[in-house]
């Protein structure tokens, strides 16, 4: 296996599980308080868009790594959206 392979699937997988913190923090703390949707709903296109570009260079690697990225930023965003909404109907 090449180095450039290593690095590539390293990389998947490190920013495929970068997004589980953010998630359980939260449904922790049930607070939305300090993340910007807008953040999310930026990296979600730029997901699409780097997709695109990744399956168009045909690397396995990238096509993964934003696929992945696409399903944990989607979490993301239904999490975030059912908190707001709870957080507005209490307030």
């Amino acid at each position: 296996m090449s180095l450039a392979l290593v690095l590539g699937w390293t990389a998947t997988f490190l920013f495929t599980v970068c997004y589980i913190p953010q998630i359980y923090k939260t449904l922790k703390t049930k607070s939305v308080e300090g993340l910007s949707f807008w953040l999310l709903l930026i990296q979600f296109i730029a997901n699409i868009v780097a997709l695109w570009y990744a399956t168009l260079i045909n690397q396995a690697p990238l096509q993964i790594k934003y696929i992945l990225a696409l399903l944990f930023l989607f979490l993301c965003m239904a999490v975030y959206i059912k908190i707001w909404r709870r957080n507005k109907r209490t307030t």
